[in-house]
C-alpha cells in the first residue's frame, strides 16, 4: 500500500543502499521501513515536512529498437522502454509501479541518484517515465560521500537543474552506443550465421573496436617478433674476502666479444674510475581518480578494473570512502581534511600516521586532472560499521594510505654508480637507497621501491677479478597488455569513460576476444579486428570515438543538440555498414575459420624443402591434439612431416637450416627460448650426437 499522507517529498536515489543512508542521515536515524510492491521505501519527518525515500536499483529503462529481432539491421528507430521489456527482469517492472505510485502522491521531487552521467541518466528517466514528467521541476542533491554532514548538505542545497544538459549526454551516450553496437554486432554474427556457423554474438561498439585493435596490433608485433642473442657479461669482484657481482657496461652481440671480455678480465685487477653519488626527492603521488585507483589495486592485488569498481562503490555505499567514479586528482579544502584525519586518528592502524600528519600544516599533494562533479577519491574517517570483506578491506586501505601518502613529506633517496675498469674493459654497479621514508612511510607497502645496497667503494680502491661469467641471452619483444596497462592506454588515448572503460575490458573477455592474465588475443579477436580493418576501418580508429566524446560534452555544455549527433551517428554508421554487407560472404567464411580456432598465416613456417611447392606448417592431430609439422601438399601426396614439442609457444625465424633447408624455429617457454631444426633427420643434429 502507497503512504496514506499527501504531499509528501519523494526522494529518488539510485541504490537501495544509498536510499537507507540518504533517509538515516536526513532522519538522524528515526526513519520508518515498509514496503510498496515489494520495493522497500523510508519514510519520515523533516524540517517539518514529509518524505518518502526509494531507489530505482539501477536502471529500470533501457534503450531499444521495436523489432526485437537479432537478423534486423540496420537499427535506427530506438528507443527507451521499462528494462523488462528488454530483457528478463521483472523486478523492473515491480520498481516502476512502485514509484509510480509513490509519485501519484508527491508535492515534490528529489533526484538523488549518483551525480554522474550514469546516475543522471537513471534519475532522470524515472521522473520522466515513472513520475510523468517530473524531470524539469525535480530539485538535484548532489553529493561526494554518504556520511550525514554531506547528505544533508546536499539537500539543503538542493536546486533544479536548469537546461539538464548532463541528463541529456548520458541518454545521448546509450543512444549512439546502442546504435554503434546493435547494427555491428548484428551484421557480424548474421555473416557467421550464414556461413554455417550456429549463432553467436559477436560485438562491435565505438569503444570495443579501438580497445581491440590495441590488443590486436600488439599481438601481430609479439608473433612477429624474432629473439635475436647476446651475451651478458657479469665479473665478480673481490677484496678483504667480500664478493660482489658487477654487470659489463655494454651489451655485447657476439659469443667470441663476450668471451674475450672474459679471458682479458679473470685474474686480473680492477680500479673503481669513478664513484657517482646523487641525492634526489621523491615527491608525494596525487589522490586517487578512478582510473588511478584500478591500475594501483591491479598491481597491488590483481583485482581486475571492473572489480576494484565494484568494491569501491561498496565502500561508497558504507559511506567508507567518496564516490569512486571521478576523474580528480584534487582533495579540496571543503572535504575538511582535519576531520578526516581525526576519524582515521581513531583507527589503530592509521592512528599515529594521523597524529604526526594532524600536528603539522595539512597541504596535501595535488594532480593535474579535475573533475566538476566530484574531488578525488579519499576516505571518510569513518569507521565501518560491520565486517569488511578480504576484497573491501584492500581496497579501503589502499585508498586511506594514498589519502594520508597525499600529506607526507617527500622521501630522499641517494642513488650510487661505481664505474670499475679492468684494461680496456668497463664495467658498471648501480645501488640505491632510502634516506629519508616521508610519505613512504604510509604508502610504502604499495610502491616498487628499487633498494639495492652498494659495498662502501671510493675512487681508486682496487679490487681482484675472482671471475667472469658469460650467458647468452635473448632480446625480448614487447610485452602483452594487462588490464591495468590497457586501461592506461585507454586513458591516454581519451577513449571511453571513467565508468565504461572497466565494462569494455571485461566485455572483451566474455566475447573470447581475448584470454588470460596477459589478454592474449585469440584467433576470433583477431579476426574480427581483421574484418573491421578491411570493411569497417573507422570503428578501429581513435578519432572516430573521440570526437564522439567531444560531442557528447558539447551536448552537455548544451553548446549541441542531441538530435544532431543523433542524426550524424546515424549518418556514420551507414557508411561503417556498406562494406560490411557487400562482402557479407567473405566476412562469414573469415569468422568461421576463427571460430574453428585456426590461423593459417600464425601457422606457417617456410616453404616445404620435399616437393618444393607447399608450405610446411603447424598442424593438429584431431585424434590426439598434438601439434607436428606437415605440408600443405599432403592431400597431393607429399609425406613431409615432424614432430614437435608440445609445450612452448613456436616462433618462426624466416631463416632454412644451414644444413637441410627445413626451417627452423624458436621454442619459447621456460626462462629461455633455443633454436630448433624441425627435420629430426638434419646431418647438424647428426653430427653433435656423434662429437
Amino acid at each position: 500500500m502507497a503512504p496514506s499522507t499527501s504531499g509528501y517529498t519523494l526522494v529518488v536515489c539510485e541504490k537501495p543502499d544509498a536510499a537507507q543512508r540518504v533517509a538515516e542521515a536526513l532522519s538522524n536515524g528515526d526513519a520508518q521501513s515498509t514496503a510498496v510492491d515489494g520495493m522497500r521505501i523510508f519514510r519520515f519527518a523533516c524540517n517539518g515536512e514529509d518524505y518518502v525515500v526509494c531507489s530505482a536499483q539501477g536502471h529500470v529503462y533501457a534503450i531499444s529498437d521495436p523489432f526485437g529481432e537479432r537478423t534486423v539491421y540496420p537499427v535506427f528507430d530506438v528507443e527507451w522502454y521499462p528494462t523488462n521489456l528488454v530483457e528478463k527482469n521483472a523486478s523492473a517492472a515491480r520498481r516502476i509501479k512502485a514509484i509510480s505510485r509513490l509519485a501519484e502522491g508527491a508535492a515534490k521531487f528529489v533526484n538523488a541518484c549518483d551525480f554522474d552521467p550514469e546516475g543522471e541518466t537513471i534519475g532522470f528517466n524515472v521522473l520522466r517515465y515513472a513520475c510523468r514528467g517530473k524531470e524539469r521541476e525535480a530539485l538535484r542533491a548532489k553529493f561526494s560521500t554518504l556520511t550525514r554532514d554531506d547528505v544533508v548538505d546536499a539537500f539543503r542545497q538542493a536546486r533544479p537543474q536548469a537546461g539538464q544538459g548532463p541528463a541529456r549526454a548520458g541518454r545521448t551516450r546509450h543512444l549512439v552506443d546502442f546504435m554503434w553496437g546493435v547494427n555491428l554486432s548484428r551484421v557480424l554474427s548474421q555473416s557467421a550465421l550464414n556461413s554455417g556457423h550456429r549463432y553467436r554474438t559477436i560485438s562491435m561498439g565505438r569503444v570495443q573496436g579501438p580497445t581491440l585493435a590495441f590488443l590486436a596490433r600488439r599481438e601481430t608485433e609479439i608473433r612477429e617478433f624474432v629473439p635475436l642473442p647476446f651475451w651478458k657479461v657479469s665479473g665478480i669482484f673481490e677484496k678483504e674476502g667480500i664478493r660482489f657481482t658487477v654487470g659489463y657496461s655494454k651489451e655485447v652481440g657476439s659469443r667470441t666479444a663476450a668471451e674475450k671480455a672474459r679471458d682479458d678480465c679473470n685474474g686480473k685487477e680492477g680500479v673503481a674510475t669513478s664513484v657517482l653519488k646523487h641525492a634526489f626527492k621523491v615527491c608525494p603521488p596525487p589522490p586517487f581518480n578512478t582510473g588511478d585507483l584500478q591500475k594501483e589495486a591491479y598491481g597491488a592485488f590483481g583485482f581486475s578494473p571492473s572489480r576494484t569498481l565494484q568494491t569501491a562503490e561498496k565502500l561508497y555505499l558504507k559511506a567508507l570512502v567518496s564516490y569512486p567514479r571521478t576523474n580528480s586528482q584534487h582533495l579540496p579544502p571543503s572535504i575538511n581534511y582535519k576531520t578526516v584525519l581525526q576519524g582515521l586518528q581513531r583507527i589503530d592502524r592509521y592512528s599515529k600516521i594521523a597524529g604526526d600528519i594532524l600536528g603539522g600544516a595539512l597541504s596535501p599533494t595535488q594532480g593535474i586532472k579535475v573533475d566538476s562533479a566530484h574531488p578525488a577519491i579519499y576516505p571518510t574517517g569513518e569507521a565501518p560499521r560491520g565486517q569488511l570483506d578480504q576484497r573491501e578491506t584492500s581496497v579501503l586501505d589502499l585508498i586511506v594510505r594514498r589519502f594520508l601518502a597525499t600529506f607526507g613529506p617527500p622521501a630522499r633517496k641517494e642513488s650510487v654508480i661505481v664505474k670499475l675498469t679492468v684494461g680496456e674493459h668497463d664495467f658498471v654497479l648501480r645501488g640505491e637507497r632510502t634516506l629519508y621514508s616521508g610519505w613512504l612511510e604510509s604508502y610504502g607497502r604499495y610502491v616498487s621501491t628499487r633498494e639495492r645496497s652498494v659495498p662502501s667503494v671510493a675512487k681508486g680502491d682496487r679490487f681482484m677479478v675472482a671471475d667472469v661469467v658469460v650467458e647468452e641471452r635473448f632480446t625480448h619483444g614487447p610485452s602483452r597488455y594487462n588490464q591495468g596497462s590497457l586501461l592506461e592506454q585507454m586513458e591516454r588515448e581519451s577513449i571511453g569513460t571513467k565508468a565504461t572503460r572497466a565494462d569494455i575490458i571485461a566485455t572483451l573477455e566474455e566475447r573470447g576476444y581475448v584470454e588470460g592474465s596477459s589478454m592474449k588475443v585469440t584467433h576470433l579477436g583477431l579476426a574480427v579486428t581483421e574484418t573491421m580493418e578491411k570493411y569497417a576501418p573507422a570503428i578501429l580508429t581513435t578519432k572516430l570515438t573521440r570526437e564522439i566524446e567531444e560531442r557528447i560534452d558539447k551536448v552537455e555544455g548544451e553548446a549541441m543538440r542531441d538530435a544532431e549527433l543523433i542524426r550524424e551517428t546515424v549518418r556514420s554508421i551507414a557508411v561503417q555498414l556498406e562494406g560490411l554487407n557487400a562482402n557479407e560472404e567473405v566476412v562469414g567464411r573469415e569468422l568461421d575459420a576463427a571460430f574453428a580456432g585456426t590461423s593459417e598465416a600464425s601457422n606457417l613456417l617456410g616453404p616445404c624443402p620435399v616437393c618444393r611447392s607447399g608450405q610446411l606448417k603447424v598442424i593438429r592431430s584431431r585424434k590426439t591434439r598434438k601439434r607436428f609439422v606437415g605440408c600443405s601438399n599432403y592431400s597431393t601426396g607429399c609425406t613431409a612431416s615432424a614432430p614437435l614439442p608440445q609445450k612452448g609457444t613456436i616462433r618462426t625465424t624466416a631463416k632454412p637450416c644451414y644444413r637441410c633447408s627445413w626451417p627452423v624455429v624458436y621454442i619459447m617457454g621456460g626462462r629461455m627460448p633455443w633454436k630448433l631444426c624441425v627435420n629430426p633427420s638434419c646431418p647438424a643434429k647428426k653430427r653433435r650426437k656423434r662429437a
